[in-house]
């Protein structure tokens, strides 16, 4: 089957809001109405429920690794990077959500672990150390995912760095108002919470 086949399997299972089902079958408000508005775990974390932030986290990773295992077993390789394109793809723009998804970094550490686990590793431990050392989600992601396709050079394949700057694209696309207050220096710090709905 062609690769929209694989974008469109990957998509769908990308788009399931996990941040908006979770906090909504909590007896939360709806996530979209604070801090940045956005659906991922960084949001739900600004709801006091550490709980559901991390809840958040791993489903939204593992539909991102669903995507690739599945598509992988189903038509190989080449396919399973598809659907992993496909599922950060809708996780930032899901179709039931008006196509306001979230920010795809964990959905994307999902897809890199699955795809090439050595790379999706060292992606998710510059986030932790860059988050550790700077206290912004926002430019420890960045700077992950601006990492991201160098790790898939020395430790994966030519599809892999395809992959990886693919994703980089949209996920800084995807960040651009964190990246004006960033230069701002009004970006809130892990923990903090935020007024702004960018």
């Amino acid at each position: 089957m062609p690769p929209p086949v694989y974008i469109l399997l990957g998509y769908l299972l990308g788009a399931i809001p996990f941040g908006l089902l979770l906090t909504r079958a909590a007896g939360l408000p709806d996530i979209r109405s604070i801090g940045s508005g956005n659906i991922g775990a960084t949001n739900v974390l600004r709801t006091g429920n550490k709980a559901l932030a991390a809840a958040t986290l791993l489903l939204d990773a593992g539909k991102g690794a669903a995507a690739v295992l599945l598509a992988g077993l189903l038509a190989g390789r080449d396919a399973s990077l598809w659907a992993g394109l496909g599922a950060v793809l809708g996780h930032l723009f899901p179709v039931w959500l008006g196509f306001k998804g979230g920010k795809g970094v964990a959905t994307a550490y999902g897809v890199l672990i699955a795809a090439a686990w050595p790379v999706g590793l060292a992606s998710g431990a510059a986030w932790l150390i860059a988050a550790a050392l700077l206290r912004r989600s926002s430019l420890a992601a960045l700077i992950s995912f601006a990492l991201a396709p160098f790790f898939a050079w020395a430790l994966a394949d030519p599809g892999v760095v395809k992959l990886a700057l693919a994703i980089a694209v949209l996920v800084y696309a995807r960040h651009h108002a964190n990246i004006r207050r960033l230069l701002a220096g009004t970006e809130p710090r892990i923990g903090q919470h935020s007024s702004s709905k960018a």
